[in-house]
């Protein structure tokens, strides 16, 4: 039986949207899912981290600080889960209780595995050694699509005792090669000892082992302004497979803008060859968002050189190397961590959405957190 003429013209424009059309984004959706001010036992929401699993939930994670907004306070680490992509969500639930310790759990990057269905949450403990010692690299993981999670697992033990806390974002499988199938989870050290580090698993998360570091110079010493200092990072696969690691310059060596270094051989190293500084992308030191679908890199931060307002959204048809004009203004008032993700699928309304989520606040970046489901095609 043959389609009626306007369902089919109906199709053919669809087919046309997703593989042809100029990418107009909107936002379709917006919700605070994390209010602050010192409701219960959280003072402010921080740090969030977005993921689809393989069953295409999403989670949202983040860290619920008990006391205040600062750094150095204990915390829950903050979970809510979705099953209709974004419409309705789970209420709170809490992972991880640092109890009284002030020198705890700090998110963070989240990993799926594709092949195995697993949800990897990576984060650290002991990062700042002000209360307790020595530091460790803790993951936790869902094997259920995120209902229920392991008992914490000490990955110090295979990756040595250092400070390092991944993302925050999300981590990789990489899925050309070189190293197909591997996991890449990217992060940073502590202050003084700063860099990037990342670290990689070949066998479904089992075990970890070290692999490229691009160090802060001077390296584990104090740092002035203008030192070389490369901070959080998130890493995505190009589509010649390398790996682009985006990451927050955070003594303004060079310029207000991201770095970003490219590693060719799966996350082994990271060459100063491959390292160049974007200019397009001004940046207050911050974490930011970044998302490699269907060809396009896409790329979330307050892009203002000096505030933390002004969260941006923008997009290079050419893996980073230039950016389109056009933007996406998420929200023009303060805003801070963000971070994207997307559904890997055939269907059509798949392939049109991207997913971002960030702080955001009317005088403080860290007052909420808000989900934003954004339509690539949806201004055409």
């Amino acid at each position: 039986m043959q389609l009626p003429r306007v369902l089919l013209s109906v199709f053919l424009v669809c087919l046309a949207v997703t593989d042809n059309a100029k990418i107009n984004p909107i936002i379709t959706e917006e919700k605070l899912l994390w209010i602050g001010g010192n409701a219960g036992e959280v003072h402010t929401y921080r740090i969030p981290l977005l993921t689809f699993t393989t069953r295409g939930s999403l989670l949202a994670f983040a860290e619920a600080r008990k006391t205040s907004s600062g750094d150095m306070v204990a915390k829950f680490i903050a979970l809510r889960r979705s099953t209709d992509k974004g419409a309705t969500w789970s209420p709170t639930s809490f992972l991880l209780n640092d109890g009284i310790h002030t020198d705890g759990s700090n998110l963070g990057s989240v990993v799926v595995d594709e092949d195995t269905g697993a949800v990897m949450l990576i984060y650290s403990i002991c990062f700042y050694n002000y209360h307790c010692s020595p530091a460790s690299t803790m993951l936790v993981e869902s094997l259920d699509d995120g209902l229920t999670w392991s008992t914490p697992r000490n990955l110090s033990v295979q990756l040595g005792v250092k400070s390092f806390i991944p993302g925050p974002g999300f981590g990789i499988q990489k899925r050309l090669p070189p190293a197909k199938g591997r996991l890449v989870v990217c992060g940073h050290g502590s202050i003084e000892g700063d860099g990037v580090f990342c670290i990689l698993s070949d066998d479904h998360g089992r075990t970890w082992r070290n692999g490229a570091a691009l160090k802060s110079i001077p390296y584990n010493q104090p740092k002035q302004s203008l030192d070389f200092n490369p901070d959080e990072c998130q890493p995505v696969e190009l589509e010649d497979g390398s790996i682009a690691v985006n990451v927050r310059n955070q003594n303004n060596y060079h310029c207000r803008c991201r770095m970003v270094v490219r590693s060719l051989d799966g996350g082994e190293t990271l060459p100063v060859e491959e390292l160049v500084f974007d200019h397009t992308l001004v940046d207050p030191v911050v974490a930011a968002g970044a998302l490699q679908k269907a060809g396009v890199l896409y790329f979330t931060n307050p892009a203002n050189s000096h505030l933390r307002v002004n969260l941006t959204l923008r997009w290079s048809l050419t893996d980073g190397r230039s950016w389109e004009n056009e933007i996406l203004q998420i929200w023009e008032g303060p805003s801070g961590y963000s971070s994207i993700t997307s559904l890997k699928g055939d269907y059509t309304e798949d392939r049109k959405h991207i997913f971002v989520i960030y702080e955001k606040g009317r005088r403080d970046y860290c007052e909420s957190v808000s989900f934003a489901k954004i339509n690539l095609y949806g201004g055409i």
